[in-house]
């Protein structure tokens, strides 16, 4: 089975205006999202999911100078977006990378595809309590192909509802075992202003230019630096809120 990483991206944002964009050790945000992909050992292909609109080009451009694929599809409907790019690139199953989850941890991304291999699963998500950031979802492309003939909207930012709560699809949590990658109160994406202190904090620190530091040394400076966990951690509350909200799910 031929899998993918899909980073999914774009350049505005509301609450943090190009985000995607801001600078860190001297790198855009989404170059840094690009080296974690790099590093999981298990995938075939990397692909920056991003629009058709003008104001992405800059995106696309790194995403070429970093020596990765990319595919430009709808604004609103990010579930078409990653079925043209699935399509393009003739991908079996892919894991998701938001754009602004810059520490997504490679070794959970390994475990997933593998997963995805090996338990025949349509969509696999977070388990309970997994650190925020830390791994998004693996979806089957076939799956995808089933949802999009089966939803009514072209906004689907909130798309796991259409996998989970339609009946259709073989749905599992990440295998994950080790307690290192839970802790409710670790807020790892990249919405407000506090947010990107907190990751130019982390960054600044380990002089993480390529990304590769793992997820397992970050947690245990977190601990033992816990000053830095509050620098966002009163955020989550709000974002949950909104992410909740935006939840909808609309069938033909």
């Amino acid at each position: 089975m031929k899998n993918g990483i899909f980073i999914t991206v774009r350049s505005d944002s509301t609450r943090l205006p190009n985000k995607a964009l801001m600078d860190i050790l001297d790198k855009p945000t989404i170059e840094m999202v690009i080296l974690r992909a790099k590093q999981v050992k298990n995938a075939n292909k990397i692909v920056v999911c991003t629009t058709e609109r003008s104001i992405d080009d800059t995106i696309v451009d790194i995403a070429v100078r970093n020596g990765v694929d990319f595919y430009r599809g709808s604004l609103e409907d990010k579930l078409e977006r990653w079925l043209g790019a699935a399509h393009t690139y003739g991908l079996d199953f892919f894991v998701t990378m938001d754009g602004d989850d810059l520490l997504c941890d490679p070794e959970l991304m390994e475990c997933a595809i593998n997963q995805m291999e090996t338990g025949s699963y349509d969509f696999i998500e977070s388990p309970e309590g997994l650190i925020c950031g830390a791994f998004t979802y693996g979806i089957k492309t076939s799956a995808l192909e089933k949802v999009c003939s089966i939803k009514d909207t072209s906004n689907t930012e909130m798309m796991w509802v259409y996998f989970k709560e339609t009946g259709h699809f073989k749905i599992s949590t990440l295998n994950v075992d080790d307690c290192v990658f839970f802790d409710k109160n670790i807020r790892m994406t990249l919405d407000y202003d506090e947010d990107f202190i907190f990751f130019k904090t982390i960054f600044e620190h380990f002089k993480s230019n390529f990304n590769d530091v793992p997820l397992r040394q970050i947690v245990d400076y977190l601990h033992k630096n816990p000053d830095v966990i509050k620098i966002n951690a009163f955020r989550h509350e709000e974002w949950a809120a909104n992410q909740k909200a935006k939840t909808s799910l609309i069938l033909k």
